[in-house]
C-alpha cells in the first residue's frame, strides 16, 4: 500500500498505474494490427490458388501470378502476424507485471522493444525507463509480493 503522507509515493503509484494502462492499450493495438499480417497471408494463399487454377485450365502462364509470390506473401504475412501477437502478449504480461510490481527486468526489456515502435512506442519506452529508474520505484519492485 502507499504512504499517503509521502507525495513521491503517490506520484509513483499514479505513474505506474498509467504505465500499466498504456501497456494494455499498446498490447491491444499490436493485436489489432496483427490482422494485417493475416490479410497478407490470405492474399498469398489466393495468389497460389489462382496460379494453380490458371495453369491447370490451360490459361496463359504469363497471366497467372507466380506461385512463388504467393509463398513469399503468405510467409511474410504469417511471420508478421506471429511477431505482433507475441509482442501483444509480451506487452500484456508487462502491464500485469507493472501492476503487481513484479519482474522489473521484463518491464525494462519490453520498454527497449517498445522504443522501436516510433513514435508512440518510443514515448512509452522512454517513460517506462524514467519511471522504473527511480529509487522509490525500484524499492517497490524489490518488495516481496503480498499474500
Amino acid at each position: 500500500m502507499t504512504d499517503d503522507s509521502n507525495p513521491q509515493a503517490i506520484v509513483d503509484q499514479e505513474h505506474l498505474k498509467l504505465l500499466s494502462i498504456f501497456y494494455m492499450v499498446s498490447a491491444g493495438l499490436s493485436a489489432f494490427y496483427s490482422f494485417i499480417g493475416l490479410a497478407y497471408a490470405m492474399m498469398g494463399l489466393l495468389f497460389i490458388e489462382i496460379s494453380s487454377k490458371l495453369r491447370n485450365t490451360g490459361g496463359r502462364n504469363n497471366a497467372a501470378p507466380p506461385a512463388a509470390l504467393g509463398w513469399i506473401l503468405g510467409g511474410f504475412g504469417l511471420a508478421f502476424f506471429l511477431i505482433l501477437v507475441a509482442l501483444a502478449a509480451l506487452k500484456l504480461r508487462t502491464a500485469f507485471c507493472i501492476k503487481g510490481r513484479k519482474s522489473r527486468a521484463l518491464c525494462l526489456a519490453t520498454a527497449v522493444i517498445s522504443c522501436l515502435e516510433i513514435p508512440y512506442g518510443t514515448l512509452l519506452g522512454v517513460f517506462t525507463f524514467l519511471v522504473l529508474d527511480r529509487a522509490s520505484v525500484r524499492s517497490e519492485f524489490a518488495k516481496p509480493p503480498a499474500r
